[in-house]
């Protein structure tokens, strides 16, 4: 998406609102019509303008053969800029929200038969339209869904069902680290080609990524979520030099190197926005960068950057732009 580009918004009703677990809601959108809804397909989101006026990503979670509704899981992010929360607490059944026909970046791919499902909290989102689809189609699959307790976990009733007992492990660490799922064993190998699809939070993610490096990168996706992973408390100010023009730009503490670059009128591609997809790669030509994305490989990492997300670490970097 670039600075002019805005998603095509539609009017959609609010037909549920409803409390699914601890802190998350699930919230179903239907045509005000009754018409059949635009056709997306497991991994895809959709972008929602919320009552306050912000846009927002939230996967779909729903079975993509369903043209009636959309469906979305919502998690109340208290660091986050308030999306979530003016979501949950101010959509009513009834009113109307635009949204933006779904788009995909987390993909499965059609040729693959067996797949690895790693989902960490409200990183399930996806995970469900993925098993909704791949069970139609008769494909093998298998899920780790890791949570912090029974209440706070989504879909548990449907994922305990007796048909999911040998696919499905949900594990509860109750906050503490120590009774973490231990994903090593389970990573050790690829089995039957698997391709392996990861969502949750970014140490999650990260520890995955470390994990599957022997793993063909082509076989490893992931999909950032969360609102509040982008930004940190001790994020600070710095310097972006273009060395195309040798303008310098100045990123504040809460906005991105995409954010600022599209306010000076500069065309930067990018897709997923959260450094999962790649489109957004950057050369890095001086400076040491803080990198946040979960694409670049240890070896990419001292000349390119993913400027949706990532910062830098020295006082200015220098970018090829």
């Amino acid at each position: 998406m670039t600075a002019t580009d805005q998603p095509q918004m539609m009017p959609l009703r609010v037909t549920r609102n409803d409390q699914i677990a601890d802190g998350i809601h699930l919230l179903e959108f239907r045509d005000t019509g009754g018409n059949p809804l635009p056709q997306f397909s497991a991994g895809a989101h959709i972008t929602i303008r919320v009552p306050n006026g912000l846009l927002r990503k939230y996967s779909l979670c729903n079975d993509p053969a369903e043209r009636d509704r959309y469906q979305v899981a919502v998690k109340r992010e208290v660091t986050g800029r308030g999306g979530s929360s003016t979501l949950i607490d101010r959509a009513k059944p009834g009113d109307e929200l635009y949204v933006a026909a779904p788009v995909n970046d987390f993909a499965l791919p059609q040729r693959a038969q067996d797949f690895l499902f790693i989902a960490g909290g409200i990183g399930v989102t996806p995970i469900m339209a993925m098993i909704r689809q791949v069970q139609k189609e008769g494909k093998r699959f298998r899920l780790y869904y890791v949570t912090r307790s029974p209440e706070t976990t989504a879909f548990i009733d449907e994922l305990s069902k007796p048909e999911y007992k040998d696919k499905v492990v949900i594990h509860h660490d109750h906050g503490d680290p120590a009774r973490s799922l231990d994903l090593k064993p389970v990573l050790a190998e690829r089995k039957n080609r698997e391709h392996l699809y990861c969502c949750g939070p970014r140490p999650l993610m990260e520890a995955v990524r470390d994990m599957t490096d022997h793993w063909s990168s082509t076989a490893v996706h992931f999909e950032a979520f969360s609102e509040a992973d982008i930004h940190k408390a001790t994020d600070r100010p710095f310097k972006v030099r273009l060395a195309r023009s040798g303008k310098v730009v100045e990123v504040p503490a809460d906005k991105t190197i995409m954010e600022v670059l599209r306010e000076h009128s500069l065309d930067v591609p990018s897709s997923c926005e959260t450094g999962t997809c790649g489109t957004c790669r950057t050369k890095l030509l001086a400076g040491q960068a803080d990198h946040r994305d979960l694409v670049l490989a240890a070896h990419e990492r001292a000349d390119n950057i993913m400027i949706c997300v990532s910062r830098a670490k020295t006082d200015e970097i220098t970018i090829d732009r």
